[in-house]
């Protein structure tokens, strides 16, 4: 597995300030595939440094050449999307399919939809007897999670770069090597230098230094909602510009005469898929008192069929943290239907994909983020008691309604306090603003919202 041995700061791969070195892991068989740089605070500073010596330069730069530029991103995003999901699957371990379908197709139609509103925005509006100006916030930290590589390295860079921002990014330690080839890309579509920068480096060290950094003008993290809290402590108390998507326990509440079989397996789907190490995973299933016991046969048969095709979770520790909650529930009382937390393969960091019953609303795995393949099923007694159940968490990331009438989910829907919610199985949207209610975060990203964040507004009264 290619990795440089560099950081990528003000257009070239260049040594890091010292010496240590992070040990990039195969979680399917726990082979050492790379080391990367462990960037310091130090290598922080010279790529913010780089960052704000092209904004100027970026931040005048024309939206339609903006847009080009992201277009050409897009472009070499796309030609390379078999060597990135073979990287994906390297050292995240999701199966090649998914590595394929979503881990390497989705950012390239985010990074086109970021390039048609580069183009499309309006940068100037008139209100009244004002101009208002939308323009760039400035130099940018992202930090971005290991779930998701490259996609969440798209919802922040595009957004940034066609606002016309310049960024540093610090990636996850355990899936650098996406976001070297991230920036092998940018760097192939003709992005000017120190526009985008990459340092890599371990969260507390690097990314610490990212966000308190006085050059740095905007912070946009994703990860872990204990995380956020410091970072979003750091960023407020420098009264810089915050972006946090953080954790999720979302519910996909199942109301009576839903079809049921569809939503539950669509459900378990959501769940197992990247092997539960979703933010908005559906992964509490809300089932009336009546349909109860059907759903939760129906859960178990389509978690049972993704027993040999599901990948490990990313790291030991996860896997450890993972089996954890799986021994909580089983502690707490709560029913185990399938899966358990007995190691499923003798090499790889892999779980059981598992199914509770008989859940109650206040159980640890009914409240806390669990990031793997564990789907909790609660029976509610009417849609209020329902409505009490999905809303009754700190979180407030996604969700999903079923019923048999689209006006009755909608109905429910409008009720429940999360940034999304897809009704009978909606499609993913990547126009749709994807971001938190309560702890699940500040700020929205993808479509014109995500645009929005990167900007900061001025008028002119004539």
């Amino acid at each position: 597995m290619k990795a440089h041995d560099g950081i990528y700061v003000d257009g070239a791969w260049r040594p890091a300030a010292g010496p240590d070195t992070i040990e990039v892991v195969n979680p399917a068989d726990e082979q050492v595939l790379a080391h990367v740089p462990a960037g310091t605070a130090e290598d922080v500073d010279a790529a913010v440094r780089a960052a704000r010596a092209a904004l100027p330069a970026w931040a005048a730069t024309e939206p339609a050449e903006r847009a080009a530029r992201l277009t050409a991103l897009r472009d070499r995003l796309a030609a390379r999307a078999e060597e990135i999901a073979e990287t994906v699957t390297a050292e995240l371990g999701a199966p090649p399919k998914l590595s394929q379908t979503v881990h390497a197709a989705l950012p390239v139609a985010v990074a086109g939809s970021y390039a048609e509103l580069a183009a499309a925005h309006a940068f100037e509006e008139r209100l009244g007897n004002s101009t208002v100006l939308h323009e760039p916030v400035g130099v940018v930290g992202a930090i971005t999670p290991w779930n998701y590589p490259l996609h969440q390295i798209i919802a922040k860079v595009a957004p940034a770069l066609a606002a016309g921002c310049t960024v540093v990014l610090k990636p996850a330690e355990d899936t650098p090597l996406t976001a070297q080839l991230f920036a092998e890309a940018v760097d192939e579509a003709g992005v000017p230098a120190g526009v985008f920068n990459l340092v890599t480096g371990l969260g507390p060290v690097a990314g610490q230094a990212l966000a308190e950094h006085e050059g740095v003008d905007m912070v946009s993290f994703t990860g872990s909602t204990a995380v956020g809290r410091r970072i979003g402590a750091t960023a407020g108390a420098a009264v810089k510009r915050v972006a946090l998507e953080l954790g999720g326990k979302s519910a996909n509440v199942i109301l009576p005469g839903a079809d049921l079989s569809r939503a539950v397996n669509v459900g378990v789907a959501n769940v197992m898929s990247n092997s539960g190490q979703t933010c908005s995973a559906w992964t509490r299933m809300l089932v009336h008192r009546e349909d109860y016991e059907q759903a939760v046969e129906l859960a178990a048969e389509a978690a049972a069929k993704y027993g040999e095709r599901i990948g490990p979770v990313v790291s030991a520790r996860q896997r450890d943290r993972v089996r954890g909650y799986i021994e909580k529930g089983l502690a707490e009382g709560a029913r185990l239907v399938t899966g358990g937390p007995e190691a499923p393969r003798e090499r790889g960091y892999y779980v059981r994909p598992t199914v509770f019953a008989d859940v109650r609303p206040d159980m640890t795995i009914a409240q806390e983020e669990i990031f793997g393949p564990v789907l909790c099923l609660l029976a509610y007694e009417d849609a209020e008691d329902a409505l009490r159940i999905a809303n009754g968490t700190e979180y407030g990331l996604a969700g999903a309604v079923w019923a048999a009438e689209e006006a009755e989910a909608v109905a429910f829907a409008r009720r429940l306090e999360t940034g999304q919610v897809d009704i009978n199985g909606g499609r993913f949207n990547p126009l749709a603003p994807f971001g938190g209610y309560k702890r699940s975060g500040v700020g929205r990203e993808l479509g014109p919202h995500g645009l929005a964040e990167y900007l900061q507004t001025k008028s002119f009264q004539f």
